[in-house]
């Protein structure tokens, strides 16, 4: 199978609208300064540093017109590729370095098919095709290394055959880290190559495996400029046209992120690409229950108020336009089929707890505690693993009033709880320095050790109607 039938067809943004996109990129500015200079490829062979072979490959293609490259592509393919490749392995000098990457380069974009050159090459002499480039990515040089990354990117897309597994790997793991790189100047760059490789399906589960998507959030989340915000979403969006990988997505959190984004966004094409993301999770996966859930997850980011926003403004772009209709629509009809646990059970799973109305419904618990032990306690865990790696005091103190709610309601809460290793965690934010998170903590610990439950609910009862209309310092007083 060629990776021109796994890459998919992206409305609206063909190949060189996304180029313009990164034309101010630091590294297109800078390939256009070195594209102005000039090489003396006769004092390289003076120096016996190429060969005579060499020499003539490389001064007629650098100093020829369109037609003479053309023609030194048809007739004398396996020798240029030859030639670029010796040169980089041979050549010390930084700067002509970089001038055999921005010939090589524009010479790919001209017309992609011509990738072919180094993958014949490579297949003669039995090497992965992006092996020697691959050993570039470790120099220190941002431009020689990044330029690099864009012309691995091009192969590794635009070829007839797939990248090598290892190879694959090892690249999406240093833009990986190259992501991770505070006020990294070429993030433009490493955004625009992982554009590229993410249309194809094979290499989105490979970016999966090497911690990818976890790390674009982690950088979305930070400070990032509307471009990179814009290209990082792309990324996630195009994974999302995985059925599979757009069903797992909201387990990394990305509709709580992406809705922050879209309410603080006044870009209107980071606006276009959340909300494709956003039609994408809905209508992807193939599990109807997973596109419900993320319905859910929406409507408690406030989804619904931003598309009311949108409404009101007028877009040329019609793919906005369909694209909050849709959603509007589905959002809408989740809100009227929406029950009590279904809106607690999306609430936990997103991590962002927050005292709505289900957490102090005595009825809701009554109804509902007994299915916090479906799908192997998977809501309890996350309760327990939110009491361990939380800082959110808001976050600790509803966590901890539900696992009490749930030992006081379940007649083998208690040591459910305590297998989850919950009760361990509860007391220890007894210590806590927010005296809400240590009331709670409280109240979770005394439902824990006393097992008069009818009798501790009366005292409950009492001690809310008495504090009904107090504010928090109150109760943290009498705590």
């Amino acid at each position: 199978m060629t990776t021109g039938q796994n890459s998919i067809a992206l409305h609206g943004l063909a190949e060189e609208k996304i180029d313009m996109l990164a034309a101010t990129s630091v590294l297109q500015q800078q390939a256009s300064e070195i594209r102005g200079q000039r090489v003396n490829w006769q004092s390289y062979l003076q120096s016996q540093m190429i060969t005579n072979e060499d020499y003539n490959i490389i001064s007629e293609f650098d100093h020829g017109d369109a037609a003479v490259r053309e023609k030194l592509i048809k007739e004398k393919r396996s020798q240029l590729a030859k030639t670029f490749l010796s040169l980089l392995e041979h050549v010390s000098k930084d700067q002509t370095i970089q001038y055999v990457l921005v010939m090589i380069d524009d010479m790919l974009q001209e017309d992609s098919k011509r990738v072919e050159i180094f993958r014949e090459h490579s297949a003669r002499k039995k090497e992965p095709v992006c092996g020697q480039f691959l050993n570039l990515l470790n120099g220190s040089d941002g431009f020689i290394v990044n330029m690099t990354a864009r012309i691995i990117a091009k192969i590794a897309c635009w070829s007839s055959e797939l990248m090598d597994s290892r190879d694959l790997n090892f690249y999406l793991g240093w833009l990986r880290d190259q992501l991770k790189i505070t006020n990294n100047e070429y993030m433009q760059s490493v955004a625009r190559c992982l554009q590229m490789m993410l249309r194809i399906d094979e290499y989105r589960a490979a970016f999966i495996s090497v911690d990818g998507i976890s790390t674009l959030l982690s950088v979305l989340s930070g400070r990032v400029n509307f471009q990179i915000q814009y290209q990082l979403i792309f990324c996630i969006w195009v994974l999302t046209f995985n059925p599979k990988l757009a069903e797992r997505m909201n387990k990394f959190s990305v509709i709580p992120i992406l809705a922050d984004i879209l309410s603080d966004s006044v870009k209107e094409k980071v606006t276009r690409i959340i909300l494709a993301v956003f039609r994408n999770l809905i209508e992807k996966p193939e599990d109807k229950s997973v596109s419900k859930e993320h319905c859910i997850a929406m409507v408690q980011c406030k989804v619904l108020k931003q598309l009311s926003i949108l409404e009101q403004r007028k877009f040329d772009d019609e793919n906005i336009v369909e694209d909050v209709q849709f959603l509007n629509e589905k959002l809408q009809a989740s809100v009227q089929d929406l029950s009590s646990f279904d809106e607690y059970a999306t609430e936990v799973k997103s991590g962002r707890l927050e005292w709505s109305p289900v957490h102090r419904s005595a009825q809701f618990w009554r109804e509902n505690a007994a299915r916090l032990n479906e799908k192997k306690y998977e809501l309890l865990r996350i309760l327990v693993h939110l009491l361990e790696t939380s800082r959110d005091a808001l976050v600790l103190s509803v966590a901890s009033y539900d696992i009490g709610e749930y030992v006081r309601h379940y007649p083998r809460g208690k040591t459910v709880i305590e297998q989850l290793g919950g009760k361990q965690l509860v007391m220890q934010l007894l210590s806590h320095e927010d005296p809400n998170v240590r009331y709670e903590a409280l109240l979770a610990v005394q439902k824990l050790m006393v097992h008069n439950w009818e009798y501790l609910g009366r005292q409950l009862e009492k001690e809310q109607n008495a504090n009904a209309g107090k504010s928090p310092g109150v109760l943290n007083a009498k705590a």
